[in-house]
């Protein structure tokens, strides 16, 4: 804390892929803030909807028989998009929410099945999951789970290879499947310095998810809602996934909202048994919140009506083509592109927090990753030129460093 508060940098208004300090300098929202301002800023429809409905409704909440028409409209159109057939909706206040609520919901699922010794929650190393109990103690980031007291807050998790499915399925029968609750993953991974899968890495996991018997649970936090050219990343891997967590751009950051998607084979023994089906209990005050789901209904229409997801295909290619300017840089180790996001690994001569800092004075927000990475990932309404101007940024940036 002491690091940035004579630093910090007051964001005051945006506007498409640009956003402005209290100070009046303009800057290119190269991360599209923190991965979710996918239709861009300041897009006054939102703002209208978002009115309309508080004057309307603000919210009600969706305990027991109770459910806002919002919350159920937006269910309804969640279930068309969803990456598995006839899914049903718990929907919650953000990513890591979602993280907590497919966590508790797969250890539940065991419970019911007559499998209570399956408890844990398998991860990735360097995978990220929000920063609450559960996400905080299946992250893959071991700086995040230090300080607690233990090395996670809830015990019955484990970490295993970030890209070696011979290590995990190793792991898997060291642990003992019978022990085994679920294996949560993000597709592309994200926050921990964006890695597209090895090969055959997720297609392993399937099978192994298949083999042994546990629910495998795509975390979409991030690459849900177009970000990798499709509207859930599992569509462009062909996962079959129990569960998806999904947040961020569902509503393009105008509202938080997050939940999770949930394949017939876990919801079906809490809806099939009549009086004698056993209960999930699980609820938030903000669950379907009216206004954020109203919201969020505005945002998929952008996101159809502009094609934005068909566009953040194309402009991957292009964050592909101009990222070749950075190959063979003294100072660049490695570029990963997967989806319109890429992350940059830095040699260490260079931090990336100094990069970052130096790019804000030159008017550009890239986001320092661990391990470190530079994030690039702007909103789908930037143009070609934005994505090869912010590249050739960095560029300079570092032949400056150099």
């Amino acid at each position: 804390m002491p690091t940035v508060m004579d630093r910090q940098v007051v964001i005051e208004r945006g506007e498409g892929a640009y956003v402005y300090t209290q100070d009046g300098q303009r800057l290119f929202d190269g991360s599209a803030a923190l991965w979710y301002a996918n239709v861009g800023h300041g897009r006054a429809e939102i703002a209208e909807v978002a009115a309309e409905q508080m004057r309307k409704l603000e919210t009600y909440h969706t305990f027991g028989r109770y459910v806002n028409d919002q919350a159920q409209a937006l269910s309804e159109r969640l279930r068309e998009l969803a990456p598995m057939a006839d899914a049903k909706v718990i929907l919650n206040a953000g990513g890591s929410d979602a993280v907590d609520v497919a966590c508790k919901l797969a250890r539940r699922y065991w419970q019911v099945e007559g499998a209570p010794a399956k408890k844990i929650i398998l991860s990735r190393e360097s995978a990220y999951h929000g920063l609450h109990a559960y996400g905080t103690s299946v992250g893959g980031l071991d700086f995040n789970r230090e300080g607690y007291g233990t090395e996670s807050l809830i015990p019955e998790t484990a970490r295993v290879s970030r890209d070696d499915i011979e290590a995990v399925e190793a792991e898997i029968l060291r642990i003992g499947p019978e022990n085994i609750a679920a294996f949560i993953s993000e597709p592309i991974m994200g926050t921990g310095g964006v890695h597209p899968p090895a090969p055959g890495y997720l297609e392993g996991l399937q099978r192994l998810a298949a083999e042994h018997d546990f629910l495998l649970i795509a975390d979409e936090v991030i690459t849900g809602f177009g970000r990798t050219g499709q509207m859930f990343a599992s569509q462009r891997y062909n996962l079959s996934p129990d569960i998806v967590t999904m947040a961020k751009g569902i509503t393009s950051g105008y509202a938080p909202l997050g939940g999770i998607l949930v394949a017939p084979r876990v919801w079906e023994p809490f809806f099939t048994r009549g009086a004698e089906s056993p209960v999930y209990r699980h609820g938030t005050t903000y669950s379907g919140h009216a206004t954020s789901c109203a919201v969020a209904m505005k945002n998929l229409d952008i996101l159809e009506a502009e094609h934005l997801v068909q566009r953040a295909k194309e402009l991957e290619t292009v964050l592909a083509e101009a990222t070749t300017v950075l190959e063979g840089h003294a100072l660049v180790k490695d570029i990963r592109v997967g989806g319109f996001l890429a992350g940059i690994e830095l040699d260490p001569a260079i931090s990336g927090e100094a990069l970052a800092d130096t790019l804000i004075e030159r008017g550009f927000i890239f986001r320092p990753l661990p391990g470190n990475n530079l994030q690039m990932s702007p909103p789908f309404v930037t143009t070609d030129s934005e994505v090869h101007t912010a590249v050739k940024a960095i560029k300079d940036a570092l032949d400056t460093a150099a």
